[in-house]
């Protein structure tokens, strides 16, 4: 089905090219006709949608949502991982979260801003997927690394949201936390990118099923 911003384009196209052949069977340029058309189609076709601009009550909301889903991942992980290393970073995201969320509704209520996300906020639900997955998979070397992945991919997601939020942010106050909390997010990164580093070379040390066992030919 033709939506009205196609059918404009076609209808403006129909009426171009039709004008080539009018006025008396007058020839008329075929590359100025086909100029016609593009500018007519260009004129129909509507603008990008805007981007969403986030307000401080979206910013709040947002933040809330992400320190709730890493701190909650740390919890599953502080049991469920089995290196050391998934196990003590686990701890340190819970900890970590939970006093970024905690700081930043102290800090809402100070202002008296109500948490308000934007539309169409995704991040809920995927971090019930993620919390889903988790819990679903069993424990071992393959859960390790499914999390740390998560936590690379999240970190990085949390630190745009960050510079977003820093540039659409009102108030000095919260500018100054998000301020506050990018080194951090930034560590956690970093931190998180050398285990998973660290686990992949693991991995790809250890001797595969096929070879365990056997002894090399003299």
């Amino acid at each position: 089905m033709l939506t009205r911003a196609t059918r404009g384009i076609s209808m403006l196209g129909v009426c171009a090219l039709s004008a080539a052949c009018t006025k008396g069977g007058q020839k008329v340029d075929s590359a100025a006709a086909a100029d016609s058309a593009a500018k007519a189609a260009a004129a129909a076709t509507p603008p990008p949608p805007a981007a969403v601009v986030l307000t401080d009550a979206n910013i709040f909301a947002l933040l809330d949502e992400a320190n709730a889903a890493d701190s909650a991942a740390g919890a599953i992980a502080a049991t469920k991982g089995t290196s050391a290393s998934i196990k003590e970073f686990a701890r340190t995201m819970e900890k970590d979260h939970h006093a970024l969320r905690k700081g930043a509704q102290d800090l809402a209520k100070k202002l008296n801003i109500t948490p308000a996300p934007p539309a169409n906020d995704t991040l809920p639900a995927a971090a019930q997927k993620m919390a889903d997955n988790l819990n679903a998979q069993p424990k071992g070397p393959a859960w390790d690394k499914a999390y740390i992945d998560n936590e690379v991919a999240v970190h990085q997601a949390v630190l745009t949201l960050l510079t977003a939020a820093q540039a659409a942010a009102q108030d000095t106050a919260l500018k100054a936390a998000i301020g506050k909390a990018q080194p951090l997010v930034q560590q956690h990164l970093t931190r998180a990118q050398g285990i998973q580093t660290k686990l992949g070379a693991t991995a790809s040390a250890a001797p595969s099923g096929a070879d365990t066992g056997k002894k090399k030919a003299p």
